[in-house]
């Protein structure tokens, strides 16, 4: 029954890892098309999105630790 339970749990943190990548998908996503859409921008973006990415990677951190 232990066993299982460790199952579940490593389980519910790789659906939450998931989750995180596609988060971080999406981030780097919108950059290509904000990028795309005024490169004048390219700079200040690129600061966003690595932002974005560490916030997204810090919650797939927590998710680890649970």
């Amino acid at each position: 029954m232990l066993e299982g339970a460790k199952l579940i749990g490593a389980g519910a943190a790789t659906i939450a890892l998931a989750g995180a990548a596609v988060g971080i998908g999406n981030v780097f996503s919108s950059l290509i098309h904000s990028v795309a859409r005024n490169p004048s921008l390219a700079k200040q973006l690129f600061g966003y999105a690595i932002l974005g990415f560490a916030l997204t990677e810090a919650i797939a951190s927590f998710a680890l630790m649970m």
